[in-house]
């Protein structure tokens, strides 16, 4: 399975990221901690800490263990977020990021949407799935949008440093062909 390294949607241009972009990642929403919130990493530091990020995205779309799309606005190119698919044989696991000036707007809905419809396209994945925390209510309902259907809870399942340094319950979305 490789996939585009573009995806357009009606107002998005999901692409490959860049080593430039880590300015704008850091700035928009990898150093903010109400966007990092229910995130499995710490919110960036400094600029750098985004540089070293983004390699190792870039290494992981070069193994196919990992790819990474930068979400940028169609008219603008700007930055707005981030989503990413994690293959494992058959199935793909989503998650994504966004920016808090552009939350409310269904962006990260129209950006998973496509995701979810180009990999329920190929024919070996037969799952695209994802998990959210318990009190991460906006992503449920993002993961709802798309047409995944909540298929239980995880217990203890993910450790949100930004949180706790324990681990949390999340809950676990689908949907399949």
């Amino acid at each position: 399975m490789k996939p585009p390294e573009r995806i357009e949607t009606a107002r998005l241009v999901l692409r490959k990221p860049r080593m430039e972009d880590a300015p704008d990642i850091f700035t928009g929403y990898a150093q903010d901690p109400e966007v990092t919130r229910y995130m499995t990493w710490l919110s960036h530091k400094n600029v750098e800490e985004t540089y070293q990020i983004l390699e190792r995205m870039l290494k992981f779309w070069e193994a196919g263990n990992a790819y990474s799309y930068a979400i940028t606005l169609k008219d603008s190119g700007t930055i707005t977020g981030m989503i990413a698919m994690h293959p494992d044989e058959f199935k793909i696991a989503i998650g994504y990021v966004l920016a808090r000036p552009h939350w409310g707007k269904g962006y990260v809905t129209e950006a998973a949407r496509a995701v979810i419809d180009w990999a329920l396209q190929q024919p070996s994945i037969y799952r695209v799935f994802a998990t959210t925390d318990v009190e991460n209510v906006a992503s449920q309902r993002v993961l709802q949008k798309v047409g995944m259907q909540c298929e239980g809870i995880l217990r203890r399942y993910a450790i949100h440093p930004n949180v706790s340094d324990e681990p949390r319950d999340g809950y676990i979305y689908a949907i399949t062909k």
